[in-house]
């Protein structure tokens, strides 16, 4: 039977191989869930936090049908049996699309380099960390959300939590801040309102975020959804490891 784990970690032998810093939030019991067909073996497993799923083991329908999907999902098939029983489940309600994973190296950072990155903001911009005023911000806007999304509430987020705001007039323009937190690291959420695109905000931003993990020892894993975004992590210090398969689920969990 399909049920929640009570201890994730049992879960942990089907992922093998995988960083992904979300999938280790999940695995580790600090954020997300992991549901399986046995609490001490399971054999098929969902990681589930925010917007992604990673799906490991026997290719399971019943883990197709929680009802913990959005509107909109990523689905990460993590054993190569699951894209087609994704595929033959939803049919036209998946997309699928090539994400890049991003390789996890500690001590690979310049930290000269990224200070000088995160002084480069342009004039009339500054950056600051989430507060509580910019959590409650960020929640309201919708292109700004997910820097604090998986935090239910401003406490937890101060506890687990780290984000940087490029604001502009006292408002944010840009920002990258932990999606999900893991116990070292964090996994980097990094948007830029539409307005204020093609400014090096985002450079900025990630810059003094990856150096405020680096003080307090926390690795900022990052995975990109395009080559855009690949590009910016090599530019902070960051080395591709390689594309892999994902979905993009839109609709209900009627399968």
């Amino acid at each position: 039977m399909i049920a929640r784990l009570k201890e994730p970690k049992h879960a942990a032998y089907l992922y093998e191989g995988w960083q992904d810093g979300s999938l280790r939030s999940c695995l580790q019991g600090i954020m997300g869930q992991v549901y399986g067909n046995d609490q001490l073996q399971p054999t098929a497993a969902r990681a589930i936090l925010g917007d992604f799923s990673f799906l490991a083991g026997e290719p399971e329908q019943e883990l197709l049908r929680l009802e913990s999907d959005r509107e909109f999902h990523i689905l990460v098939p993590v054993t190569e049996g699951w894209k087609e029983l994704i595929e033959s489940c939803f049919g036209e309600r998946v997309k699928p699309v090539t994400r890049y994973a991003i390789k996890k190296e500690p001590g690979i950072f310049d930290r000269e380099k990224l200070k000088k990155a995160a002084a480069s903001l342009p004039s009339g911009y500054q950056l600051r960390f989430i507060d509580e005023e910019l959590y409650e911000v960020c929640r309201r806007e919708e292109w700004s959300r997910d820097f604090v999304a998986n935090y239910p509430d401003y406490e937890t987020f101060s506890r687990l939590g780290l984000g940087v705001l490029a604001l502009k007039d006292g408002k944010p323009a840009a920002g990258s801040s932990s999606y999900s937190t893991c116990l070292d690291g964090i996994e980097i959420e990094v948007v830029t309102e539409e307005s204020h695109r093609r400014k090096r905000l985002a450079y900025a931003c990630c810059a003094a975020l990856i150096l405020a993990c680096l003080d307090r020892g926390l690795y900022p894993s990052w995975d990109a959804r395009t080559l855009y975004s690949v590009g910016l992590a090599e530019k902070l210090g960051y080395h591709m490891a390689h594309p892999y398969r994902a979905y993009d689920f839109f609709g209900g969990t009627d399968i």
